[in-house]
């Protein structure tokens, strides 16, 4: 199954991303990929993506990640809501304020 997420590149303590086209069984640090479909730059909060190819691959059967889903969902790409990717060992805002109530 193909795959699309991030991939890190960069220096110690300068993070940027890829987002990257890959089979699933690949590791994400392994450097096998199909396709660069964007890049992320934390430090400037630098978001770029092939719109085009993206789309394509989605449309061909390709899943996506949840973070590069919400990604995506930001810059309107791909319409629909953004997944909770937070840890489920940390309780989310959310769930906090259902307990209390």
């Amino acid at each position: 199954m193909l795959k699309i997420r991030l991939q890190r590149i960069g220096r110690k303590n300068d993070p940027a991303f890829r987002v990257v086209l890959t089979d699933s069984k690949n590791a994400a640090k392994s450097g096998k990929f199909k396709e660069i479909l964007g890049s992320y730059n934390l430090k400037n909060g630098e978001v770029v993506f092939k719109a085009d190819r993206i789309s394509h691959w989605i449309s061909n059967g390709a899943q996506v990640s949840d973070t590069v889903h919400n990604f995506l969902v930001h810059q309107k790409i791909v319409s629909g809501k953004k997944k909770n990717v937070l840890s489920k060992k940390t309780p989310t805002k959310a769930r906090k304020e259902l307990k209390k109530a």
